[in-house]
Parts: C-alpha cells; sequence; structure tokens
C-alpha cells in the first residue's frame, strides 16, 4: 500500500502530557504550552481534561485554560469528557469536541476505572446522546490494544469489538492505544488489518507509546496499513505510569522528523515545535524526551 500523502497529528501533550506531573503547573504555562503548538501548525491539540480533580489533580485548572488560549480558526481544541458530568462541564467551557476511553483488556478496565469494559461503554450512551444535541463531535479512545500490564497480550479480534461499539454509538474517529509500548511493527499491522474489517481506515488512529522504543516502527508500520492520523506528544511528555521511568508517548518532534523525510505533509514547522517542547520543559524542569529536539538543540 502507498503511504498516505497528508497526516494528521492529534497533539497530547498539554492533557496526556501533563496529567501525571507531580508538581504543580500553572494556568499561564499551560496556556502558553497551547498558544505554542498551535503557532508552531499543529490543527489539533487536546487541551485538558474534564475529570474529578481529585483523581487527576493536574487537570483542576481546564476551563480556565480553554478561556484563555488564543483559539485560532481552522483549530480543533479539544478536551477528556469520561462521562456526562465532565461533557457538561466541557461544554460550559465552550469545548467543541470531547473523546471518551475504554479498554481493549477486561482487567486494565476494572483496575483503571473500576467498571468492565461493558459497563464503561454503558457510561458513555449519555455522553453520546447529549453530543449529538449539541453538535459536539466525539473522538474514542481504545488503550491497552498492543498489550496489557495485568492480562498480557491482547487479541486483536477483542480490540476490533470495543472499537466497534465505540463507532457504532457515533465516535467519528477511533484511536487505538498501545498504552504500555510493547507493540511491534508486526502486531501492528495485523491489529489494524483486523480492526479495519469493521471499521474504515479513514476513522483510525494510532497512539503509540515508545517505551520500548517501538513507536516510531510501529507508525512507519501505522502509514503501511493506511493510517494517516497519530496521536503524539510534544517533547515526548507523560511517562509510562505502568513501567518505573519509562518513556511515554512518542514525541511530536520525533514523528514531525520521520513525516518530513517521508515527504508527508502535515502543516508542522519543526523548529517551532522544538521550541515550544523545549520551553515547557524549562518549565517543568525536566529532560526533554524528543531525540530529534535533542540532537538539533546540541548542534545549534
Amino acid at each position: 500500500m502507498s503511504l498516505p500523502k497528508q497526516v494528521r497529528l492529534v497533539e497530547v501533550g498539554p492533557r496526556d502530557g501533563l496529567q501525571n506531573e507531580k508538581q504543580p503547573i500553572s494556568v499561564a504555562d499551560k496556556v502558553r504550552l497551547v498558544d505554542d503548538l498551535t503557532a508552531a501548525g499543529l490543527s489539533y491539540v487536546e487541551v485538558g481534561s474534564f475529570v474529578s480533580p481529585k483523581w487527576v489533580p493536574q487537570m483542576a485548572g481546564s476551563a480556565d485554560v480553554f478561556a484563555q488560549i488564543q483559539q485560532k480558526a481552522g483549530v480543533t481544541y479539544a478536551a477528556l469528557a469520561p462521562n456526562l458530568k465532565g461533557f457538561e462541564d466541557a461544554l460550559a467551557a465552550g469545548v467543541k469536541e470531547v473523546a471518551v476511553f475504554a479498554a481493549a483488556s477486561e482487567a486494565f478496565s476494572q483496575k483503571n476505572i473500576n467498571c468492565s469494559i461493558s459497563e464503561s461503554l454503558q457510561r458513555f450512551v449519555p455522553v453520546m446522546d447529549a453530543a449529538k444535541q449539541h453538535g459536539i463531535r466525539v473522538r474514542g479512545y481504545v488503550s491497552c490494544v498492543l498489550g496489557c500490564p495485568y492480562d498480557g497480550d491482547v487479541a486483536p479480534e477483542q480490540v476490533a469489538a470495543v472499537s466497534r461499539e465505540l463507532f457504532a454509538m457515533g465516535c467519528y474517529e477511533v484511536s487505538l492505544g498501545d498504552t504500555i509500548g510493547t507493540g511491534t511493527a508486526g502486531a501492528t499491522r495485523t491489529l489494524f488489518d483486523v480492526v479495519g474489517r469493521d471499521i474504515p481506515r479513514d476513522k483510525l488512529a494510532g497512539h503509540f507509546h515508545d517505551t520500548y522504543g517501538q513507536a516510531m516502527a510501529n507508525i512507519y508500520a501505522s502509514l503501511l496499513e493506511g493510517i494517516s492520523v497519530f496521536d503524539s506528544s510534544v517533547a515526548g511528555l507523560g511517562g509510562c505510569p505502568y513501567a518505573k521511568g519509562a518513556s511515554g508517548n512518542v514525541a511530536s518532534e520525533d514523528v514531525v522528523y520521520l513525516l518530513n523525510g517521508l515527504g508527508i505533509h502535515t502543516g508542522i514547522d519543526l523548529d517551532l515545535l522544538i521550541q515550544a517542547g523545549s520551553r515547557i520543559c524549562e518549565v517543568l524542569g525536566k529532560a526533554n524526551g524528543s531525540r530529534v529536539a535533542k540532537a538539533k538543540l546540541a548542534s545549534a
């Protein structure tokens, strides 16, 4: 299969990247990050999460962040809204697109959100109904698609079953997440082959973690399967909570570098993206997780 001519990156740094940080991050720093990312040409940014601050303290100021960012035309500013209360809060904050998430592994679903996969899907029904009523688009995430920290291997058919449910409910796109980063290129191709029998490939996205150093290979394998949407996080923000000290999200800078090398259009300015990542890493006092950014900054 020939490679896609264009790829859309879904930037998850401000949400997935920051939510596990221990230190408090000011609303001003989050706003600056989102504005830096859109200035670099990102057309889709997951800005925050409307969940109980008791569970995810770092996302407590999401409504303030939405109120203060400079919203540019043609950019999607999305938020995670896993239940009706979260959806209502997101709506009040002026959010135009939300995301819901389910797991492909029963054990992960129980440990992560204290309910079975089917119960978690039932919880989304009122969210989907409300979204339809208000003209809000909903994106679906499926986690643990290439392995689970508790169950081990996850069958592609199981991923397909959960993805089908989300798609049938009205999610316009389903992002398949390798939550623990154990997937390899062959397994990735098989996964998209199986799930792609039920859902058109232009409605699927890849979300790869680099815990085992396989994210770039998996993205290339996905491109070969006709996938043209990928989730990534600036500076590789967001470690893997299931592997202490391990890297988590694939770095947006590294993905853009790969795509540029393949002649695939993203509309993203790599230098501005590197600056955005560098700035938030200074705020956090942590090393930049992007290999491309580290190499370019060292040679500058």
